[in-house]
């Protein structure tokens, strides 16, 4: 048990190494960091929320107004399915989560039946199963010449879940753009998304990428009217609405309903600036059938206007000088360096499937992020000394071995966490706490089997190496279970719960680690050193 191969001590001091090299960085500034040569480690903690502050958003997605286009759509879909088969129909309209019909001829009701029972699909399964026989539509004959198409529960909730989903999807790409480090971003209850971005100093930012569907389109402007007249009460031409800019004053336009491309088409877009006059613009980029869609309709529209729409919004409405080809363009405007970065950001996350409403806000100032590091500090270092206290009046010579190995088992868990790029919070701070307790038990568990032995009349080489074998399965039971608990506490619980479990997790292992290889390597060192005692200072 005492020997240790060359092997073995090459590899501790490796790990050794390797855990002051990764720590390092977290005592340099930023600048030394940076001037750190490539190949050495030079990422340092990344501070949570609760540290250095930043924003917090509660987010509520609004699954209704997805549930209307489904709706809309559906009206369309019945539309032209009876109309395709030659069925007359009137008062087609929507209802509660669902869509009425009548037809013109109770004969075709039969007809009508199965043409409508066409339009049913299965509720695709969602990732945690279920659903895999329900379908969307639930059709009954509402009276003696008509049917109700109604969304079934089953639909809903399917839809409802996958827009929740693809919303955190979008939010996450949208951060991520801003460069910001391990956002918090997760689902609370049905169709809520809470939102905590740390070290963020511009909330109002935030707010305004988020709170932004990005649905854009490119329209061409209809000229058979002037707006001013449909504002007055004048009825709009067919297939053209009312849309005003994002400008003080609004200026009205009127634009036709079907857009000409679709923003779904956009493959890329960055900001850029025009060679003639240096102004923020944005560069955009369609797919192959978006860029031939485009050159199609500008080839065939040249010195008439077109509106670009951003949420019902136009932002720029320029007139077509000649045809738009190799689907790339640009999008100009009064736009500040920061607006038409962050206009390029939402174009290249993709439109959020439902309108966002913000429920709560809160910004966490760099003060209590102090306040809880100062806090955190004070608590890990009251603890840390009340420990090594304890190991040295109890232990003496072997209790100060435990405490060198109690300061390697700190730096390892901060060069793991630095590795990681791990985010450190206050509950993290508290299970690298809690480590330094359970780093410091096992080694109690070893030298007290090594006392019993001693008491038995073993000899001191005897009683360490016995010590250290029935120590070693309790030792184990121990450590697995509580691993497995910070396994669970990772995988279902969220946020501060999960900085918990990961430092936990990884103090665990570094505690098995430095209490049966490097108590044990000292102990080996210091028993050559003593030529065999015949007494153990315990």
């Amino acid at each position: 048990m005492l020997h240790f191969s060359k092997l073995k001590i090459a590899g501790m001091a490796l790990v050794f190494l390797a855990g002051i090299l990764f720590s390092l960085p977290n005592f340099l500034s930023q600048q030394t960091r940076q001037a750190m040569p490539e190949f050495l480690p030079s990422s340092a903690l990344n501070l949570g929320l609760d540290l250095q502050g930043g924003s917090h958003l509660l987010l509520s997605v609004d699954v209704q107004e997805v549930q209307n286009e489904r709706l809309d759509g559906l009206v369309a879909d019945v539309r032209l399915a009876l109309r395709g088969a030659g069925i007359g129909y009137t008062g087609l309209g929507r209802v509660a989560n669902g869509v009425s019909v009548n037809l013109r001829d109770i004969e075709q009701l039969a007809e009508a039946r199965k043409v409508l029972d066409g339009l049913a699909q299965p509720v695709a399964p969602l990732v945690f199963g279920g659903f895999n026989e329900a379908v969307d539509l639930d059709i009954t004959q509402s009276d003696s010449s008509g049917f109700t198409l109604t969304l079934t529960e089953e639909a809903i909730i399917a839809r409802n879940t996958r827009t929740v989903q693809q919303s955190i999807e979008i939010i996450r790409r949208r951060i991520d753009e801003l460069g910001t480090t391990e956002p918090t971003i997760q689902r609370q209850g049905d169709t809520r998304i809470l939102v905590q971005v740390p070290g963020l100093d511009d909330p109002q930012r935030l707010k305004a990428l988020l709170g932004q569907t990005a649905k854009m389109n490119f329209h061409l402007v209809d000229q058979n009217a002037s707006p001013y007249d449909v504002m007055g009460g004048k009825r709009a031409p067919a297939g053209a609405r009312l849309v005003y800019t994002d400008t003080q004053p609004a200026v009205p336009y009127l634009i036709r309903r079907r857009a000409m491309v679709s923003g779904e088409r956009l493959v890329d877009a960055s900001i850029g600036f025009d060679p003639q006059t240096n102004a923020p613009e944005v560069n955009f980029r369609f797919d192959s059938v978006g860029g031939k869609k485009f050159g199609e309709v500008t080839k065939a529209n040249i010195g008439r206007p077109f509106a670009i729409v951003l949420d019902d919004k136009i932002i720029s409405a320029p007139v077509i000088q000649s045809a738009i080809l190799g689907g790339a363009g640009r999008i100009t405007g009064n736009f500040s360096v920061q607006e038409a970065n962050d206009l390029a950001i939402l174009l290249r996350a993709g439109a959020l499937p439902a309108p966002m409403n913000i429920l709560e806000e809160r910004t966490v100032g760099p003060g209590l992020g102090a306040d809880s590091v100062a806090a955190g500090r004070i608590a890990l270092i009251v603890g840390f000394l009340a420990v090594i206290s304890f190991m040295l009046l109890s232990y003496n010579v072997f209790g100060l071995f435990a405490n060198v190995a109690l300061i390697i088992n700190m730096v390892l868990i901060m060069a793991v966490l630095s590795g990681l790029q791990a985010t450190l919070t206050l509950p993290g701070i508290a299970g690298i706490v809690l480590t330094v307790g359970m780093a410091v038990d096992a080694n109690v568990l070893i030298f007290e089997r090594i006392r019993e032995e001693l008491r038995a009349n073993k000899a001191p080489i005897t009683a360490i190496d016995v010590g250290y074998n029935r120590a070693l399965g309790t030792i184990l039971d121990a450590n697995v279970t509580t691993l497995l608990a910070a396994i669970i506490l990772f995988q279902l619980g969220s946020g501060p719960i999960r900085g918990f479990a990961i430092t936990l997790a990884i103090g665990i292992v570094t505690s098995v680690f430095t209490a049966f290889t490097l108590t044990r390597f000292f102990i080996s060192l210091w028993v050559r050193a003593k030529g065999r005692p015949a007494q153990l200072p315990l």
